[in-house]
C-alpha cells in the first residue's frame, strides 16, 4: 500500500493535471437563463449557490471574463473577522462569520478556516477610547470581544514588540479570539464545485460587454460568447461594478482602488494569530506555508490595474518593523494588487436597482473576503424574493439619497 501511494504520489506530480477529475463542467452557454450572475468570484459563486440551496432556483449561469478567482477572491490576504463598531456592519459581518464556521460541512469542501484571533493594536489615546467603545459595542450585538493590555497583548503574540520606548508603543489591543484566515482559492473552488452539483451553470472565459434593457427592465447580457437573454441579472464583480453598472445607464458612487499585498520568504511557524495596526498600517499573518502575508492601505489614485506604488510598501514594510522587529532580515517574494470598489461611507451595495431586474453586489473596500459567505446568502435572498433580506436592507442604493450612510470610514479601527 505504501508502495502504491509513493508511485500514485510521483505519477499525479508528473501528470501537469492530466486526467485529474474536474470539480465543476465547463459549459456552453445557454441563449437564455433566469437569472445570470456577473463575475465568478466568491461572491458570485457563493450567490449561485445560495440560489440553488436556499431558494431552489437552478437556472442560473455564472459568467467570468477569466478565470474563477482570478480577481480579488485571489488577491487579498485571507482576513476573517465581525468586529465592526456600527449595528448593521457588525450583523451582516457576524452572519458571514457564522457561516464560515459551518463552511467546509456545509460544501463538502475544506476552506481552511483558521480562528487564530485577530488582535487590533492600540498606540495612542484615541485608540484606547475608540478600541474599548467598540468592544463594548461588539459585547451588545453579541460578538465576542476582549480588551487585553501590553502584557496580555505579549502573552498572547510573543514576538510583538510592546517595548514602552517604540516609537509607536502598543497600549493596548482588541482580540476576536473567532475571527482568523482562510484559503481563498478553497473558498472559490468549494463554492464552485457545490454550486455546479446543484445544476448551476458556471462560464468562463465570458466577459460582460453589455447590459441589455428594454421598458425600464432587464432582459439580457452581451458577451464575448454571444447574447444571453435572463429575466434577472446580478453584478458581483468587486473592483469592476460602477464599469458594469454604467452599461444599464446607472451611474454609482464609487471609486476603485489598487490594494496592495506581498508575502515573505516561508519560515517556520513563528505567528500564530493575526496582527493588525491602523496607526503604523499595517496587518500581518503567517500562512500554512510559512511565508508572512501582509498588508497595508489602498493607493490613493483610481486604478483598475492588478498592480500597485512602491512607496506603499516601502511604509508597510517599516510599520511592519516597528511591530516586529525579528523579521529585519527577511526577504520579500512577491507582491500583489487586487482592486476594491470603495463607497463614500465605506460600505457595501447589496441592493435592487432602478432597473426591474437588475441588482448589484459592489462597493465592499476592503471587506470583500470575510463577507462572502454572508454576502453571498443576503444576494441570494434579494434576487429570489426581490426584496432585501433584513441583513442588507440598510445597504441600499437609496441611502446615498437619505444621508442614512453607514461611516465604517470614521469607525474601523482599520480597514481591513
Amino acid at each position: 500500500m505504501r508502495r502504491y501511494s509513493i508511485l500514485s504520489l510521483a505519477r499525479n506530480a508528473l501528470s501537469h493535471h492530466q486526467g485529474w477529475p474536474r470539480l465543476w463542467r465547463s459549459p456552453e452557454p445557454r441563449r437564455a437563463y433566469e437569472i445570470v450572475i456577473v463575475g465568478g468570484g466568491g461572491h458570485g459563486l457563493a450567490t449561485a449557490y445560495y440560489l440553488a440551496k436556499e431558494h431552489g432556483i437552478v437556472d442560473v449561469a455564472v459568467l467570468e471574463k477569466g478565470w474563477l478567482g482570478g480577481g480579488n477572491t485571489g488577491r487579498n490576504t485571507t482576513i476573517i473577522r465581525s468586529n465592526y463598531l456600527w449595528d448593521e456592519s457588525a450583523a451582516i459581518y457576524e452572519h458571514a462569520l457564522r457561516l464560515w464556521e459551518g463552511l467546509s460541512a456545509d460544501l463538502n469542501f475544506n476552506v481552511m478556516l483558521s480562528q487564530r484571533g485577530v488582535l487590533n493594536l492600540a498606540h495612542t489615546l484615541h485608540d484606547l477610547r475608540e478600541g474599548a467603545r467598540r468592544v463594548h459595542a461588539n459585547r451588545l450585538n453579541g460578538i465576542d470581544a476582549e480588551w487585553l493590555t501590553p502584557a496580555e497583548v505579549k502573552a498572547f503574540c510573543p514576538i510583538v514588540n510592546v517595548a514602552r520606548d517604540a516609537r509607536y508603543p502598543v497600549l493596548g489591543a482588541t482580540l476576536q479570539r473567532r475571527g482568523g484566515v482562510a484559503r481563498h482559492d478553497a473558498v472559490a473552488w468549494g463554492y464552485a464545485r457545490a454550486a455546479d452539483a446543484r445544476g448551476v451553470d458556471i462560464v468562463q472565459n465570458c466577459e460582460v460587454t453589455g447590459i441589455e434593457v428594454s421598458g425600464g427592465r432587464v432582459t439580457g447580457v452581451r458577451t464575448t460568447r454571444g447574447a444571453i437573454g435572463a429575466r434577472k441579472v446580478a453584478i458581483a464583480a468587486a473592483g469592476h461594478t460602477s464599469v458594469l453598472a454604467a452599461m444599464a445607464g446607472i451611474r454609482l458612487p464609487i471609486q476603485s482602488h489598487p490594494l496592495q499585498a506581498l508575502v515573505s520568504e516561508p519560515v517556520k511557524p513563528v505567528l500564530d494569530c493575526v496582527v493588525m495596526s491602523n496607526a503604523v498600517h499595517v496587518y500581518v499573518s503567517q500562512s500554512d506555508k510559512g511565508e508572512l502575508v501582509m498588508g497595508a492601505g489602498i493607493d490613493a489614485y483610481n486604478s483598475y490595474g492588478q498592480r500597485g506604488s512602491f512607496h506603499v510598501i516601502e511604509r508597510q514594510m517599516a510599520a511592519c518593523l516597528e511591530l516586529f522587529p525579528i523579521f529585519g532580515r527577511m526577504r520579500m517574494m512577491r507582491s500583489w494588487a487586487g482592486i476594491v470598489d470603495v463607497c463614500p461611507d465605506a460600505s457595501p451595495i447589496v441592493s435592487k436597482t432602478p432597473i426591474g431586474g437588475l441588482y448589484i453586489n459592489g462597493g465592499w473596500g476592503t471587506g470583500g473576503f470575510k463577507s462572502t459567505p454572508g454576502s453571498g446568502w443576503v444576494f441570494a435572498h434579494t434576487i429570489a424574493r426581490d426584496e432585501p433580506h433584513p441583513l442588507n436592507a440598510p445597504f441600499s442604493l437609496d441611502r446615498f439619497a437619505t444621508g442614512a450612510l453607514i461611516d465604517e470610514h470614521g469607525a474601523a479601527a482599520v480597514a481591513h
